[in-house]
């Protein structure tokens, strides 16, 4: 299957090897990948501040950089939940409109597309160590994403995932909130990691880069005891990164 790979502005600037490792596992998988360049931002950012008219401006070009006859995968649950859901209010009655639908049919997180599309769960990864997986926001409310994570992490080789306590409250990042409500912020993202260590686990794994930067923020500064991983990165682990 051939699939056009959309990275986020996000990952493409802080986190590239999670992007490589998107790459590899679509690969593996058995994809034909194309990415292409030009592509920028899906617009969230500052459609969540209210700057609707900029948010539009940078959808539209997200609209041409990708086919709308194309399956597009994206290692970000918040992006891929922003063109699904909130394009419709965009593009609705504008001469979009149309491309507009077809792409948002056909644009997938990717660990949706892996399970439910693709059929496939097993990459041989490694990783030895306790986890727990945190449901972001995006992924659980907007890409309706639960079970997928936790089938391809429970083919992970020496990697016991963990229930987290309260795994489906949001960790505190929300893009623009943790600079609104930095202290608010921060607290949501005390209480998830200490859950995380109270679970045990050695690490926390989600779908989106953004809730991972934010709190490995709060446990570096804290000099804590367990890490934040993609589940991209955790999947090619033992073989992607050789």
């Amino acid at each position: 299957m051939k699939v056009e790979l959309f990275i986020p502005c996000f990952m493409d600037q802080l986190y590239p090897e999670t992007a490589m490792n998107t790459v590899k596992l679509l690969e593996k998988a058995g994809c034909t990948v194309d990415y292409n360049p030009a592509q920028t931002c899906c617009g969230q950012p500052a459609f969540n501040a209210g700057f609707w008219d900029d948010a539009k401006t940078v959808g539209a070009k997200f609209l041409n950089d990708f086919s709308e006859d194309a399956i597009i995968v994206s290692p970000s649950a918040s992006c891929t939940g922003m063109v699904k859901n909130y394009y419709t209010d965009l593009f609705l009655n504008t001469v979009k409109h149309n491309k507009c639908r077809a792409i948002q049919a056909n644009i997938f997180e990717l660990s949706q597309f892996l399970v439910n599309i693709l059929q496939f769960d097993y990459f041989g990864a490694e990783l030895d160590g306790r986890a727990v997986y945190h449901d972001s926001c995006s992924g659980l409310r907007e890409c309706k994403i639960k079970a997928e994570p936790r089938q391809l992490l429970e083919k992970v080789h020496g990697l016991e995932l963990l229930p987290l306590k309260d795994n489906d409250t949001c960790c505190g990042f929300g893009g623009t909130f943790a600079v609104k409500f930095d202290a608010i912020s921060s607290a949501m993202a005390q209480q998830k990691v200490n859950n995380a260590l109270e679970a045990g686990a050695e690490y926390i794994i989600s779908t989106d880069a953004s809730c991972l930067l934010h709190l490995q923020g709060y446990i570096d500064k804290n000099s804590l005891p367990v890490k934040t991983m993609h589940l991209a990165d955790v999947l090619a682990s033992g073989w992607g990164n050789v």
